[in-house]
């Protein structure tokens, strides 16, 4: 059977847990009463969790659902078998991804995740790189708020300096203006489960450290670090440490890299966080910098747990991209999205990325959002799921 035929566009696997059902949500509410939406269904494993969702959600009584584990390597390769493209909420990824990933690859079935794991990532772009190629199976990682805002803002920045300055620029600054929501519970719990593999194998703490530590056989020129609070003259405001630059960075020069560096090899790139001019800011962003020592506090939150429907819907950002020309010019572009980060806009992110796979026309592999989709999923989140992406005069 090719993969055009098969008897889903997309399945959501682990659509009974707190993000996956907001997924099944989105695509239910969005696209279940329009003919030319995706056929989809949701999986998980536990029949009776998911038919309790599916009722809980308003997704309609025949809605599929399939039972798959992450302990059934052949129930995760049937599903696979069913369906062009496999969403999978199923986090920590380096705990509970290697099965999936695997039937994926080996049954050329497309993949979007939420991973902020760089070590594990690496691990699989080297385990089943080659693999990927060969099947066609698209893996795109990191298609939630990381990386994607930070993918595709440096990606269209670049776009708007090929036109404006005729060059790409060789220096970009990531920094978000404002933010108003939380992280999610395997957010935390990815960082907790990397920990625990280095202190195993400290081997792996180059992968962690490194900014190319996702473009094997390249390293670029040094990157500014971002953990040390200053001031930032042009948009007079203290910037500080963000929690989600070491997986964004690597995000951004993986999408260079698979590209064929369009962005030169030369290419610098950071992210921080603004807090505010005087030493107001000056205070502020030296205690965000004290908080980069335990992000999530004494009592992170666990998988599972997200904040409520009104929290999700009056969550927002705001990022800025500051594009550096080596003749003085420079540019402003932004990506602002409305809802919570971690999980109202992250759940809308993946769900658009899935559907944006059905068409993708690259080789397959190992990508990102930005080197397989790249303007194509720009258009349908600011069509669907009301992100904007836009130059600042």
């Amino acid at each position: 059977m090719s993969i055009e035929s098969r008897e889903f566009d997309i399945i959501v696997y682990g659509a009974t847990g707190y993000t996956g059902r907001l997924v099944a949500e989105y695509l239910g509410q969005h696209y279940g009463s329009r003919d030319d939406g995706p056929t989809w269904a949701m999986a998980g494993r536990n029949l009776t969790k998911l038919q309790q969702v599916r009722d809980e959600i308003g997704a309609p009584a025949d809605t599929a659902l399939i039972t798959a584990d992450s302990d059934d390597p052949a129930s995760l390769e049937a599903m696979c078998n069913r369906t062009r493209v496999v969403i999978t909420t199923v986090g920590p990824y380096q705990l509970y991804g290697d099965a999936l990933l695997e039937a994926c690859v080996k049954t050329g079935t497309d993949y979007a995740d939420l991973c902020g794991e760089p070590v594990w990532m690496r691990q699989k772009i080297d385990q089943f790189g080659d693999a990927a190629k060969q099947s066609g199976a698209h893996i795109c990682f990191s298609s939630g708020f990381d990386s994607i805002p930070f993918d595709l803002g440096v990606l269209m920045a670049q776009k708007e300096a090929e036109k404006r300055f005729g060059k790409p620029a060789p220096r970009i600054k990531g920094r978000v203006r404002a933010m108003q929501g939380t992280f999610s519970g395997g957010t935390a719990a990815s960082l907790t489960e990397t920990m625990k593999a280095l202190a195993k194998d400290p081997s792996l703490i180059s992968i962690l450290r490194s900014p190319f530590g996702l473009t094997p056989g390249f390293e670029g020129p040094d990157q500014p670090s971002g953990m040390v609070p200053h001031y930032e003259e042009e948009l007079g405001k203290w910037a500080a440490p963000f929690v989600m630059a070491p997986i964004n960075t690597k995000n951004v020069h993986r999408t260079n890299f698979l590209l064929g560096h369009p962005y030169g090899e030369g290419f610098v790139y950071d992210e921080m966080v603004l807090t505010s001019p005087g030493e107001a800011g000056k205070a502020a962003a030296n205690a965000v910098a004290e908080m980069m020592k335990n992000p999530f506090g004494a009592k992170p939150p666990k998988p599972g747990e997200g904040p409520s429907k009104e929290e999700r819907e009056n969550g927002f950002y705001d990022v800025l991209f500051v594009a550096e020309m080596l003749d003085g010019q420079s540019l402003h572009f932004s990506v602002k999205g409305k809802y919570d980060p971690g999980y109202g806009s992250t759940s809308r992110m993946i769900a658009e990325t899935g559907i944006a796979l059905l068409s993708c026309g690259k080789p397959g592999g190992i990508g990102t959002p930005g080197s397989f989709l790249g303007e194509d999923l720009v258009r349908r989140l600011e069509e669907h799921a009301e992100l904007t992406f836009a130059v600042e005069e």
